[in-house]
């Protein structure tokens, strides 16, 4: 196989690529670049520039329409004093003759010194990042995540509230197909937010968001209860402890906590537009956000944020409340994005020594096969389901063990996607079970025995035969091997 990634790179293609001091060092020097404009008539903020990326190319890689994403990308590259090279037209590019990303990936690294990424397939970005020699920054991947939206975001609610700890934030509209939403919640979470869902029907969060959200990140889920300070479109919120990332002291169900909760003002509301793209009915019923919306005494403080583009789900009469701060949540982009290209390209010495890299401290083993052989990702939107991209990616998965005895979930590699139900074969042995405990033993050769597949009918197929009474087997070749 051709050359793939040095693996002493750094790539952001998800929000918990970084650390929570790796958040604090972007910010810090993001401030550095802010340019404080004293005109009332336009009051927002831009990066101020500087020659520090004078010898630096960025590469700004769009198979899918942005304007504020790449326009921001490449203003911030040109402040820091760089060059920009850009394919925003995959009709123009040789992804139209049928050229896979990967191969895209590793002639551009010869171009250029970092590459920003926005692709239709959740997934993407990393796939790139496994052949890119030089650092990948996902600028949002299908309906997966969008980690600098984020970066915008929570520095936009920094700025406003002093603070990002435990502050209680609605979240309104399409949470299922907003990638933007999906990076911004696992952020919240990491600083102890009340998460308040208002999903427009049928559109709430995916279940594996949900998932990690009270296994992962330990939120505990509270009823909000009808007619006593909960809003008809809420039907629970995600409460987080002050370190989400510890054990919980709350576990199982959705629980009922003081309604104090509940009854908090909320310190902002965050709209976004129905993902029409990602839908087939289009003209489902949505939410809109108005002042008669806002006037409600509890959002009476509420910072409200939008990462753009609207779409009529934010009234233009708010544009002038002065709770309205999605402009100024979109100047932001330029000198948050300065901060993190300096950051990956090693251009600010200072700063360096703090960002170490990685929230996700826990390592999980990986099953890795190739494409053809088992199970692939369950979601049909996973790069793996590119048939361009057959020749590169695989069916890989890491090992998630669950609070259930012997338990685990499969979670895409690419794409993040969880799956729960599998069967677990032995090409050595040639046998299968329903049972997923094989996975967790964890040596590397054990696991390149075992194929991983959707249904029992496939393993049969592969000349697989069922292995009954797995756990008592193990049971006794535990007690051989200890004799």
């Amino acid at each position: 196989m051709a050359h793939k990634a040095n693996p002493a790179t750094r790539h952001v293609t998800s929000i918990n690529d970084l650390s929570d001091k790796d958040i604090d060092t972007i910010f810090e020097l993001a401030q550095s670049y802010l340019n404080e404009l004293p005109d009332p008539h336009f009051p927002y903020r831009i990066g101020r520039s500087t020659k520090v990326a004078s010898n630096f190319i960025l590469a700004s890689l769009f198979y899918e329409p942005s304007t504020r994403t790449r326009l921001s990308f490449e203003s911030a590259m040109l402040r820091l004093g760089g060059e920009v090279i850009t394919s925003a037209d995959p009709a123009t590019s040789s992804a139209a003759k049928g050229e896979s990303l990967a191969d895209s990936v590793r002639v551009i690294a010869n171009y250029a010194d970092i590459m920003v990424i926005r692709h239709p397939r959740d997934g993407a970005v990393r796939l790139a990042a496994d052949y890119s020699p030089i650092p990948v920054i996902n600028g949002g991947d299908g309906s997966h995540e969008h980690p600098t939206q984020t970066l915008c975001d929570i520095f936009t609610l920094k700025k406003n509230h002093k603070h990002l700890k435990n502050l209680k934030v609605a979240i309104s509209g399409d949470l299922r197909g907003s990638r933007t939403i999906h990076s911004f919640v696992y952020a919240l979470a990491r600083f102890g937010a009340t998460i308040v869902p208002m999903a427009a029907k049928g559109m709430e969060l995916p279940a594996h968001v949900d998932r990690r959200l009270r296994e992962e990140f330990r939120c505990q889920v509270v009823s909000a209860p009808k007619g006593k300070g909960g809003d008809p479109a809420i039907d629970a919120l995600y409460v987080t402890p002050e370190e989400p990332h510890q054990q919980s002291l709350f576990a199982g169900p959705e629980i009922e906590l003081d309604l104090g909760v509940v009854d908090k003002k909320v310190d902002a509301v965050y709209v976004t537009r129905f993902q029409k793209e990602r839908w087939v009915d289009k003209d489902q019923p949505y939410p809109k956000i108005d002042r008669k919306f806002l006037n409600e005494p509890k959002y009476s403080e509420a910072s409200v944020l939008h990462p753009l583009p609207r779409v009529g789900e934010l009234d233009a009469s708010v544009d002038s409340d002065r709770r309205a701060v999605y402009f100024e949540q979109a100047a932001y982009g330029v000198p948050v994005r300065m901060a993190l290209i300096a950051l990956l390209l090693g251009l600010n010495t200072k700063s360096l020594h703090k960002f170490e890299g990685g929230f996700e401290k826990k390592k999980y083993p990986v099953y890795d096969q190739p494409r053809s052989v088992g199970m692939p990702c369950t979601n049909a939107n996973c790069i793996v389901h590119d048939p361009m991209e057959a020749q590169y990616v695989r069916n890989k998965f890491y090992i998630v063990k669950t609070d259930a005895p012997g338990g685990c979930k499969l979670r895409c590699v690419y794409c993040e996607s969880d799956t729960d139900r599998f069967i677990v074969a032995s090409k050595k042995n040639k046998w299968y079970t329903d049972d997923p405990t094989p996975l967790l033993r964890t040596t590397e050769q054990h696991l390149k025995d075992l194929i991983v597949f959707a249904e029992q009918t496939e393993a049969l197929a592969g000349g697989f035969h069922f292995r009954r009474n797995f756990a008592a087997s193990k049971s006794r070749e535990g007690a051989r091997s200890h004799s």
